[in-house]
């Protein structure tokens, strides 16, 4: 398959499933930011503000991983239901085309969604280079490990019942239970190894971090042992899960 073909069909699959469902029903976009959202409204109200800028961060969080572990029901619904997947196989196209242009249009899918919670942050947050870098690095890392994950898990499921039961329970069990909407200072030090078993702690307190030295969105002075640390767990994840979905998800049927 020529460089040609393989461009043209990524674009046709990030018509086919980010595009064209925006263009068709734009109120499916109030599912990607109404608990990011709601989220947000709950912790700005409860902490009179004094949250706000981790609310935000942690919507983007929220908005971004959503984006990921979201590609299971559209990956089963084409697998499953139209039978879609199956053309794909017995087409030209290679499985890391399909992939990618499933990928890429769940997070342009994402997009307004994103940019919702980048106009809320104009005034809360101060964005520095090394911030904003932090920040877009984070996200990508993010949705990343989602996605992969989000990949691998739909190519076994058998009915798109179960992508919408793991897909929500993946989202709340990573973004409301860690700290990501609020400091990891307001965890208790002797339960805070329990935080640390989820990969956005990682991620958030990255960005905190990062934002820190803006001198907002952070309770604590940035650590350079401790961001390292964050880089080196979130991007260790993020290339593990890749190689298994390059090497466990079932492609075909067996």
């Amino acid at each position: 398959m020529s460089a040609r073909n393989r461009i043209r069909s990524f674009l046709s699959i990030v018509y086919l499933n980010g595009i064209l469902p925006m263009r068709a029903q734009p109120l499916y976009l109030l599912n990607t930011i109404a608990s990011p959202l709601a989220f947000l409204f709950f912790i700005d109200v409860a902490s009179r503000g004094a949250l706000s800028s981790f609310a935000i961060t942690g919507g983007l969080i929220l908005t971004i991983l959503t984006t990921g572990t979201g590609i299971q029901a559209d990956l089963v619904h084409y697998k499953q239901d139209l039978k879609f997947q199956d053309v794909v196989v017995a087409s030209p196209v290679e499985a890391p085309v399909y992939v990618a242009g499933m990928a890429f249009s769940e997070f342009v899918y994402s997009i307004p969604g994103l940019a919702v919670f980048l106009l809320l942050s104009i005034g809360v947050l101060d964005y520095t280079v090394v911030g904003t870098l932090t920040l877009v690095g984070a996200l990508v890392l993010i949705w990343g490990f989602s996605t992969a994950f989000g990949f691998t898990l739909a190519t076994y499921f058998s009915d798109i019942r179960e992508a919408f039961v793991f897909a929500p329970l993946i989202s709340i069990l990573m973004t409301t239970l860690p700290p990501v909407y609020y400091p990891i200072t307001y965890i208790p030090p002797t339960l805070r190894w329990a935080a640390y078993l989820s990969p956005t702690t990682y991620a958030a307190d990255l960005v905190h971090r990062g934002l820190c030295a803006a001198g907002s969105a952070c309770y604590e002075a940035p650590s350079a042992a401790a961001t390292a640390l964050d880089w080196a767990v979130l991007g260790g994840l993020t290339i593990v899960l890749i190689l298994l979905a390059a090497t466990k998800a079932r492609w075909r049927e067996p």
